[in-house]
């Protein structure tokens, strides 16, 4: 056997088998099952594991920005002659730290418990103004909550309150700096009230003893039993339910805390987001494929029937207390679950809410790119990439007898402020995720690599085989004939041709002999 019969038998055996094995593993799916398993061992917040502390430390940095609705027509609006008119202020930006302490694995590590406070450090250079100087006139929430509290009362009563009120100079509507009406003001009403009920607090602010402190205590499943519960919550401050909403299915505590969601996600899962502030769960949808810092995301937002009213989501009618008690699409009071005020809460602008919220505040511009909220989460780790939370905080105006401050208002749901928390996944985290997206598109594509290298040999395996043929085919045509083609000996060539000592023979083609 030639050196050249060799090389083809040798390229044709590892060809077939190069084929063989990369179809096998390619229908078995033994590596795509073997790095998605390694992927949900690895990916859980079991001790000793590789995201755990990056879980307890996010390395993203993380802003909180707020936006202020300025009331530019109080007495107009007050007096029945206008529909309020507001402009927007800030944003006012702030860093906002948020470790996780106190973390203790449960239940031979199945689950773990912490809390996450959260502190505030101002950005001047990533804000507008300064929350120190600049004022904004807005609704004042004390005197509202104290009305609220009061509508259950008799009317003289109330005219009383009112009165009284009214001689300390108390209106409707205040004018602060927005660093008191965001971290807190001794209030002269809520002090008068302190000296009468010492559990009453004396001071306000929208974010009043919120900069270090926790939304509560959370226990957190860890993923170690099945990788879908990876990050979910298991109980929130000691309850596995809640019991304010007037449904079992709204008061279920669903779903993660927006940092973290099992791997492997689809396209067609919903995902739920347990949002303490908001007293309930929230649903996101696939909206989109999107890339951040070279990582492919998918991108989830809340769709419209999250905030829906009864009869067009059916699912959301616990969530109107007491029963039967709805606002509109787009909208959702969460007083129920903070005392005080009438609180309701939306998306900014009024974004996806009913076109009355929108046209009876002159102002609300709402759009999709500056007010909705969404999460671009990796789908092979489930990672949040990027992440934006927006939401607005309104409160309910209406006219309340006894209160002649209020006698020419209709109920009207008026925004307060609305924040916009935003967090991108670092270079240092970003780069690490390429890589390891890399390593696992290798190996997944394992099978497919093989597959490619047998094709390209059998592509070698018939160009040896052509050529080998061609090269047999030439030798064949050939045969061996004397040099000279001349007539057979005559007198006269052995006169003119010199004597020769035997015959001298070569190849020469068949087609240039005579016969």
């Amino acid at each position: 056997m030639t050196r050249r019969s060799c090389a083809i038998y040798a390229t044709g055996i590892v060809c077939a088998h190069l084929l063989i094995l990369g179809i096998a593993l390619l229908v078995a799916q033994v590596f795509q099952t073997m790095i998605q398993e390694r992927i949900k061992k690895e990916i859980t917040l079991a001790e000793n594991s590789r995201v755990l502390e990056g879980w307890i430390s996010p390395p993203p940095p993380v802003y909180m920005q707020y936006f202020f609705f300025n009331v530019t027509n109080p007495d107009e609006f007050l007096a029945g002659k206008e529909k309020p008119k507001v402009t927007q202020i800030g944003p006012y930006t702030y860093r906002e730290y948020r470790p996780r302490e106190n973390v203790t694995f449960l239940e031979n590590g199945t689950k773990i418990f912490a809390t996450n406070p959260k502190s505030f450090v101002f950005l001047r250079n990533m804000s507008s103004g300064d929350p120190e100087v600049d004022r904004v006139i807005t609704v004042n929430i004390p005197f509202i909550a104290v009305m609220n509290e009061l509508n259950s009362y008799s009317f003289f009563l109330r005219s009383a309150v009112s009165m009284w009120m009214g001689s300390m100079g108390i209106e409707v509507f205040m004018n602060r700096t927005v660093h008191e009406v965001l971290w807190g003001f001794k209030d002269p009403l809520l002090s008068k009230l302190h000296a009468l009920r010492p559990e009453v607090d004396e001071h306000f602010g929208l974010m009043y003893n919120k900069n270090g402190t926790h939304e509560g205590e959370f226990v957190f499943h860890t993923g170690e039993k099945n990788y879908m519960d990876y990050g979910k919550i298991d109980t929130w401050n000691g309850i596995s339910q809640m019991n304010w909403w007037s449904s079992n299915q709204s008061n279920m505590i669903n779903g993660t805390d927006g940092s973290v969601f099992h791997t492997f996600l689809s396209r067609k899962e919903l995902l739920y987001i347990f949002a303490a502030d908001l007293c309930r769960s929230i649903h996101l949808g696939y909206v989109a494929d999107k890339e951040v810092k070279g990582i492919p995301a998918f991108r989830f937002a809340p769709p419209s029937d999250v905030l829906a009213p009864p009869d067009v989501n059916p699912s959301n009618a616990g969530f109107c207390v007491p029963a039967g008690d709805c606002l509109g699409k787009g909208v959702l009071k969460v007083s129920v679950c903070r005392q005080g005020a009438p609180i309701v809460v939306s998306f900014p602008h009024f974004y996806q809410a009913d076109e009355k919220y929108i046209n009876a505040i002159d102002g609300m511009n709402p759009n999709e790119e500056e007010h909705e909220t969404y999460l671009d989460i990796n789908p092979t780790t489930g990672v949040p990439i990027r992440a934006c939370k927006r939401a607005q905080l309104n409160v309910i105006l209406k006219r309340v007898s006894g209160f002649p401050k209020t006698k020419f208002l209709n109920e009207t749901i008026f925004p307060i402020m609305y924040v916009n928390e935003t967090a991108t996944i670092d270079d240092d985290s970003a780069a690490q995720m390429r890589t390891l997206l890399l390593i696992v598109t290798i190996v997944s594509n394992f099978p497919v690599i093989i597959v490619a290298l047998g094709a390209i040999l059998l592509v070698v395996l018939i160009f040896l085989v052509c050529r080998n043929r061609q090269r047999k085919t030439a030798k064949d045509e050939t045969a061996y004939t004397q040099v000279s083609n001349q007539a057979e000996d005559s007198p006269e060539n052995r006169t003119n041709q010199p004597s020769r000592n035997g015959s001298y023979i070569a190849m020469s083609p068949v087609e240039a002999q005579k016969c």
